[in-house]
């Protein structure tokens, strides 16, 4: 929709799947803003908005509910401010950027200090902001955020240190409480020692101090949320564990109240239950941090200085100032900083991170370098195109971002459930008791507690909401590291699901740099002389069969004319005058349109084309004058990557405008099952349609401007990176390798993505299904079988770690098919990997 605007916001506080639900039901209430995904994984939510003020409306929302966005603050130095209407000017501005919250100008200082929604805005936006308002800023100081895997390692350290303090009080109760089932005769000699009430007396000390220190959280988080009518993880442990303190709070001080049978504590469960609640916690948070590892690893790639020529001076000044046109020197062994254009010097890049292809690349001068390559032994000095956020690499991290925080559909059914699950527990949980109370055996009110508590604790929406964000996470990640990019995380799962592989020809299964390999003249023409204005024709366009031509008539020492009134015929051919002459270059179909009888060349035609090469017709002033014959050559791995999709049960099917005999010249090459030929551009839609018989899914791969339709009316619009950024635009994954090999390790992906988000579900809802009525006790008539809480919280603790250890397998996925397919080298090898 126009004008609208898509942020990312970090949220603080969620921490089960009903979190999500809430969170997400909230913000689509908020008025302008839409297309809302909630990622417990990532803690995060993505969302549309109208105007810069849905935004602070959305911020309020989230504050109201209890799960805040996360705010940052940073530092601006602000250059040309004179007097205080400059200051109003620049609050003004900073103030109008989506996602700031507050903006003050101190006029003295030259600064101004700006509170903003982290992930909503980037200092350089600030910046930006600042100087298009007429006052250049830069940044002074940052507080800003830290990066997703240091929050969550100084979560799991804060974690640890709870765990520490509370497993130290817990295990003296758990002693005093649980020895006479360790030593035969314990309770006997506490009885004789300091005697049965002091020893429930220092079990309530220490149990409490343990409930309300390392335990607090449970309480402040989740009885508010109880309150609020929108309980959530948080208040099933506040209310199981409550429970068990209060009642042994009651049976330790007011002894009377309860009948003699059932006076007991539970100090040691309501403890150890925060103990292993805390534990499973710090390990999740811990795997947390590794889902996030790719996008560490693409962040680590970023370069924060660079050594900028202004004037006769070289300067190192931190990225964020940089501007395009700025002329950067990038010395030997030193990480590129921008997009850019060398200038002077040559040396070779490794541009592995970008392709997927160890070996470096040459450059020299008028190559094009990419932010984020390492620069080999030789110096360069180079021309900024892109920097900051326009990097190619900010884009992919953009990429990554975006698909890792998507929801797919199989979430749907998750959602619906956990909208529903902890009210559910809660009702089960008093159902139980109740049940207990009127049925149980004596002492029926401790096994009622007992059993109640137990259902409160073991339930785990935690895990549900887990299964699928960590998935994508770790899935999209890798993907991205083997130089996959799903830039709609949706397609994850829709690439799953697709039956036919639809191929573009030129420059997706052939190299897109074809070369001249015939020209057949008709009667009364001279060959250069038509060569000759052909490539003068040529020369006016951006085909890859025009530069084979002009390539052919410079190396043939021809003369190259300037051509007039030239025109281009989509999917036909191209027209010009040349001096005197009227010249048409195209397909059989644009003579016969211009009136002009092929019949001379049409056998040379047919049989340069069942030879697999691209033949085009030259006219000269309405005369037939030539035939010309151009090959493209197969790409290397084209043939391996077509035989590996085959493998994995997939059709293959090539859409292109060449002729019919050579489409299929080229199809009976490479293995391909099936050809549609001489397809204009807005015909490959409807060949889509037509290989969509039986309702079968079609991914569609393609690398040039041609194919943006085809590429966004496919269930799967998968882009070759080295084509256009239209063709990039319009797709739903894009290969950053820029051959069909990208295409067999997105499907492996997608592929081995989804089945471990169903086995997550399936562990995470079965978990619940099986466990929940056990808890409940539905085994002890015939088994006498009663679960205990402590037992309960450990399982429900293992649950999401289990789940997220399942995910963070996703990490050890090898590319299907390598950079050297004939050799069986693993492929990807200058990538960085994650580290362990």
């Amino acid at each position: 929709m126009p004008g609208r605007t898509q942020v990312n916001l970090s949220i603080d506080g969620m921490s089960c799947a009903s979190c999500v639900g809430r969170v997400e039901r909230a913000l689509s209430a908020v008025h302008g803003v839409s297309d809302v995904a909630v990622n417990l994984a990532s803690d995060s939510a993505q969302l549309s908005i109208d105007t810069p003020a849905n935004l602070l409306d959305a911020v309020e929302a989230l504050d109201k509910l209890g799960y805040p966005a996360r705010r940052a603050r940073t530092t601006l130095s602000i250059d040309a401010m004179s007097c205080a209407s400059c200051v109003g000017r620049v609050e003004k501005a900073l103030a109008a950027v989506p996602g700031v919250l507050s903006a003050t100008v101190n006029l003295a200082g030259e600064s101004a200090s700006v509170e903003y929604v982290e992930g909503a805005v980037s200092p350089g936006e600030l910046m930006a902001a600042s100087a298009a308002a007429g006052y250049p800023a830069r940044v002074a100081a940052a507080d800003s955020s830290q990066s997703r895997a240091e929050r969550k390692a100084d979560e799991a350290r804060a974690l640890s240190r709870r765990v520490a303090f509370a497993a130290a009080l817990t295990l003296p109760v758990f002693v005093l409480e649980m020895g006479a089932h360790l030593f035969h005769g314990f309770h006997q000699a506490i009885e004789a020692s300091i005697g049965m009430q002091t020893s429930w007396v220092i079990q309530f000390v220490l149990a409490t101090i343990v409930l309300f220190g390392p335990g607090r959280h449970f309480f402040t988080t989740g009885l508010p949320a109880l309150a609020r009518g929108a309980p959530d993880m948080n208040s099933l442990v506040a209310l199981g564990t409550g429970a068990a303190w209060s009642f042994s709070v009651v049976a330790t001080f007011l002894p009377g109240v309860l009948p003699e049978g059932v006076r007991a504590v539970y100090f040691e469960a309501a403890a150890v239950i925060v103990v292993l609640i805390l534990v499973g916690r710090w390990l999740e948070a811990r795997a947390k941090g590794r889902t996030g590892a790719a996008i560490q690893a693409l962040l680590g790639l970023q370069v924060r200085t660079a050594r900028v020529m202004r004037g006769t001076l070289t300067e190192e000044v931190e990225v964020d100032n940089l501007a395009v046109g700025d002329i950067v020197i990038v010395r030997p062994g030193e990480r590129i900083s921008v997009d850019g254009t060398v200038t002077e010097g040559a040396s070779n890049v490794d541009e592995s991170m970008i392709t997927g292809e160890p070996a470096p690349v040459p450059k020299a001068v008028g190559a094009t370098v990419t932010g984020g390559t390492v620069n080999g032994s030789g110096s360069l000095i180079l021309k900024a195109a892109r920097v900051g956020a326009d990097t190619t690499l900010a884009q992919i991290i953009r990429m990554v971002e975006q698909a890792q925080g998507a929801k797919l559909p199989i979430q749907g059914l998750v959602d619906r459930v956990t909208m529903w699950f902890v009210p559910a527990v809660m009702a089960a949980a008093l159902l139980t008791v109740l049940v207990w109370l009127a049925v149980g055996p004596d002492p029926a009110l401790t096994f009622a507690l007992v059993a109640g508590v137990s259902v409160l604790i073991i339930a785990c929406p935690c895990a549900m909401g887990l299964a699928t964000p960590t998935s994508i996470m770790v899935g999209t990640g890798r993907g991205a590291e083997m130089g996959v990019l799903f830039r709609k995380g949706d397609a994850l799962q829709a690439l799953s699901e697709v039956a036919v592989i639809a191929l573009d020809k030129t420059g997706t299964v052939t190299q897109g740099k074809p070369a001249l390999t015939d020209l057949v003249v008709a009667g009364g023409f001279d060959r250069d002389q038509v060569l000759g204005l052909i490539a003068a024709v040529e020369a006016q366009s951006e085909h890859p069969v025009a530069e084979a031509i002009l390539r052919s008539a410079r190396e043939a020492g021809i003369t190259i004319a300037k051509a007039t009134e030239f025109r281009s015929v989509t999917g036909y051919g191209v027209a010009a005058r040349v001096g005197d002459h009227a010249v048409l270059v195209g397909a059989d179909r644009y003579m016969a349109r211009e009136g002009i009888d092929t019949a001379p060349l049409a056998a040379t035609e047919k049989d340069l084309a069942s030879r697999g090469r691209t033949a085009l017709y030259a006219a000269v002033d309405g005369a037939l004058a030539a035939v010309i014959a151009v090959a493209d050559p197969v790409k290397p791995a084209s043939r391996a990557a077509i035989a590996a999709l085959h493998d994995r049960g997939f059709k293959v099917a090539m859409i292109t405008g060449d002729k019919q005999e050579t489409a299929e010249a080229i199809a009976r090459e490479t293995g391909i099952d099936h050809v549609i030929a001489g397809v204009l551009p807005d015909g490959k839609v409807a060949a889509l349609d037509d290989l969509r018989q039986g309702a079968r899914k079609i991914a569609f791969v393609g690398d040039g401007i041609n194919d943006a339709p085809a590429l966004a009316h496919a269930d799967v619009g998968i882009a070759i990176g080295t084509g256009t950024d239209v063709a990039i635009e319009s797709a739903d994954v894009v290969l950053m390798s820029g051959d069909l090999r990208g295409v067999v390790n997105a499907v492996e992906l997608s592929r081995r993505t989804m089945t471990n988000i169903r086995q997550n579900l399936i562990w995470a809802f079965g978990y619940n299904v099986a466990l929940i009525p056990v808890a409940a006790g539905v085994l002890y008539p015939a088994f006498g079988l009663l679960l205990s809480p402590v037992f309960a919280a450990g399982a429900m603790a293992l649950s999401s770690v289990s789940v997220l250890t399942n995910a963070l397998r996703l990490r050890r996925i090898a590319p299907a098919m390598t950079d050297k397919p004939s050799t069986g080298t693993p492929g990807y090898a200058g990538r960085p990997q994650p580290a362990e």
